[in-house]
C-alpha cells in the first residue's frame, strides 16, 4: 500500500502550478518544515495485523521514505483489551506475530506512541469481508487488463479497497554458460551459478476502490486492479498477481477518493481540485498536528491467480529492458594482433556466453556480452518464491 507515500508528491505539485483558472494550494502539510505521521495499514481481524509508520518527507529535498523504528503500537478493543504489535525487520511493519480473533461486536483502535507523542486512531467497528469471487484477465488492444469480481449477498459491505502483490518469472537476453572466478579464470557455471531465469516482484501503487451504494445488490463486477503493457518482460513467461480486499466504511472510501483525487486526477483545469486529508488517526499530544492515515478493522480477504504466457495473444512481444547484442572475443585474433579475451572479458567486465572451437574442441575464445543482458539477478532474484506454482 504506496499511495499514501505519494500524497505530498500530489499536493506539492497542486500546489506549485499557477494557471489562469487555478490558484495555487499549498496546505500547511507540505508548506512547513515539520515532519508528520504516516500510519498505513489495516486491523485485521482473521490473521495478522501489520502496520507500516513513516514521516512525511519534503518533495523539494528528499523523496526516499523510511520506516519509522522505536514507537510503541497496539491494538486496544474500547473499554478491554490490548494487543502488543513488534517491529519485524523484515517486513519494515508493525506487526501481531499471530492472528487477532477479534469480538465483532467491540470496537478497536490502534494505539501508537513515538518520539515523546502518543497518537491513536477513532474507535471501529469490525466489518466483515465477503470472500474475492473471481480475479479476471483479458487482454484489450496492446494491454492486459486484470479485474475483481465480488458480492457481499447480505448487502452489508457497499464498499471496498483493493491492492496487490505481484510476481513475474523472467529470463536475461542470453544465456550464459560461464563465469570469470576471482582467480581471473573463465570457468562453467554450475547449476547454482546460473542466472538466466529470476523472478522479480512489485505492490500495487495507486489506490484501487469500488463502491455498490447506488446498485440494488452488493455486487461488484470487473473492478479494474492492474494494468501491463503487452510489450511488458512481466508477461514473457509466467505472471502471477495476489489480491487483496478490505470491507471499508463510507468514511474510508472517501478517504480514499480524496487520495485518489489529490494523487491521480491533478493535472489540468478539469480535474478535481486538491484538498486537504482528514483521515481518522490523531494525535492526543497535540490535537492541532496533522495525521495521515485511516485505520479500519476487518478480515482481510486474498486471492491468487497464475497467468502463462501461452494464455495471452501470440503477437504480443515483450521487450527487454536493455538493448543487448553479443560479440566475440579471440584469445588471439591475427587481425587485431590482441588478446580480446583478457581485454573485453578478463579486464573488460565482460560475460562470457559460450565457447568458440576450432576443431570442434579447442576453445579459442567466447562470445560475450554486457552484465545487464546475461545477469536477471541485477533486477530479480533467482530463488523461487514458495507460493510459486510450476
Amino acid at each position: 500500500m504506496r499511495a499514501i507515500k505519494y500524497i505530498l508528491l500530489g499536493l506539492l505539485a497542486s500546489g506549485i502550478m499557477v494557471t489562469a483558472c487555478r490558484k495555487p494550494y499549498n496546505p500547511t502539510i507540505v508548506s512547513t518544515d515539520n515532519s508528520y505521521l504516516v500510519v498505513e495499514g489495516t486491523i485485521n481481524s482473521g490473521d495478522i495485523t501489520n502496520i507500516r509508520l513513516s514521516k512525511t518527507v519534503k518533495i523539494a529535498t528528499d523523496t526516499k521514505v523510511q520506516p519509522l523504528l522505536g514507537a510503541t503500537v497496539s491494538v486496544e478493543e474500547q473499554g478491554g483489551a490490548a494487543f502488543a504489535l513488534t517491529y519485524n525487520y523484515t517486513s519494515n511493519k508493525y506487526d501481531s506475530g499471530s492472528a487477532l480473533n477479534l469480538d465483532q461486536t467491540k470496537k478497536y483502535r490502534l494505539h501508537i506512541v513515538v518520539d515523546g507523542k502518543e497518537y491513536a486512531s477513532d474507535y471501529v467497528a469490525v466489518k466483515n469481508n465477503p470472500p474475492i469471487d473471481k480475479i479476471n484477465f483479458k487482454p484489450n488492444g496492446d494491454k492486459l487488463e486484470i479485474s475483481v469480481d465480488t458480492h457481499d449477498p447480505t448487502n452489508n459491505t457497499r464498499y471496498y479497497r483493493w491492492d496487490f502483490d505481484e510476481t513475474w518469472r523472467f529470463h536475461a537476453n542470453y544465456q550464459s554458460d560461464y563465469l570469470v572466478d576471482d582467480a581471473k579464470n573463465i570457468r562453467l557455471r554450475t547449476n547454482d551459478q546460473m542466472t538466466y531465469y529470476c523472478f522479480a516482484s512489485d505492490t500495487s501503487s495507486n489506490v484501487l476502490i469500488a463502491s455498490s451504494a447506488k446498485l440494488s445488490q452488493d455486487v461488484i463486477s470487473q473492478s479494474l486492479i492492474n494494468t501491463i503493457p503487452s510489450s511488458s518482460e512481466k508477461l514473457e513467461l509466467r505472471y502471477s498477481i495476489l489480491i487483496r480486499q478490505y470491507a471499508i466504511s463510507k468514511d474510508e472510501y472517501e478517504f480514499w477518493q480524496n487520495i485518489q483525487k489529490n494523487t491521480e486526477q491533478l493535472g489540468s483545469i478539469f480535474d478535481a481540485q486538491p484538498s486537504q486529508l482528514n483521515g481518522n488517526v490523531h494525535c492526543i499530544t497535540n490535537p492541532a498536528e496533522p495525521v495521515i492515515g485511516y485505520v479500519s478493522a476487518t478480515n482481510i480477504q486474498q486471492k491468487r491467480i497464475f497467468i502463462n504466457n501461452s494464455q495471452l495473444p501470440q503477437t504480443w512481444f515483450q521487450t527487454s529492458p536493455y538493448s543487448c547484442s553479443l560479440d566475440s572475443a579471440l584469445y588471439f585474433n591475427p587481425k587485431t594482433m590482441r588478446n580480446e579475451v583478457e581485454a573485453y572479458i578478463l579486464d573488460g567486465g565482460g560475460v562470457p556466453v559460450e565457447s568458440i572451437t576450432q576443431g570442434g574442441y579447442i576453445v579459442i575464445g567466447y562470445t560475450y556480452s554486457g552484465r545487464e543482458c546475461t545477469d536477471c539477478t541485477i533486477r530479480g532474484k533467482v530463488q523461487q518464491p514458495s507460493y510459486w506454482v510450476p
